[in-house]
């Protein structure tokens, strides 16, 4: 075997190498990568610590859109069942977490707001107060 051949074969060797490595370095941040055990567990805590916010906000939300009848009668009832929800769905997903129990992940097993604006959940609970640092948790009006 002459050093030709037998650098061509290690720069193919070498080519091949770096072609499968940067293929297994592609699949080591898949999209569901986000949702793992540790969210699980986190959101479960979230939902049973502060899944009662849900009691506050349903009402608020509610006057804001279809007034105060609404607000104290609708609105009330729906914040205690949100709030039965949440605080069910945060023992489940507490007890669990190290599980991949939603289709073979660990997504939040409630349906999610995003399409369904009205009758989904967001993934935490919301939130309490005046200010935040998240942008979709306070919505401000416009005409100041």
């Amino acid at each position: 075997m002459n050093t030709k051949h037998a650098l061509r074969i290690l720069v193919a060797v070498a080519g091949f190498s770096f072609l499968g490595g940067s293929a297994w370095a592609d699949i080591q941040d898949p999209p569901g990568n986000d949702y793992g055990p540790t969210r699980k567990l986190g959101r479960g805590l979230a939902n049973i610590m502060f899944g009662s916010s849900e009691i506050i906000v349903q009402p608020s939300r509610t006057n804001f859109y279809e007034g105060n009848s609404a607000a104290f009668s609708y609105g009330a009832v729906k914040g205690f069942g949100r709030f039965f929800v949440r605080l069910g769905t945060g023992l489940y997903e507490v007890f669990t977490f190290p599980f991949a129990t939603h289709h073979g992940t660990y997504k939040p097993p409630y349906r999610s707001e995003l399409p369904w604006i009205h009758g989904g959940y967001e993934e935490f609970p919301p939130e309490l107060g005046f200010e935040s640092h998240y942008r979709y948790s306070r919505e401000y009006e416009s005409g100041w």
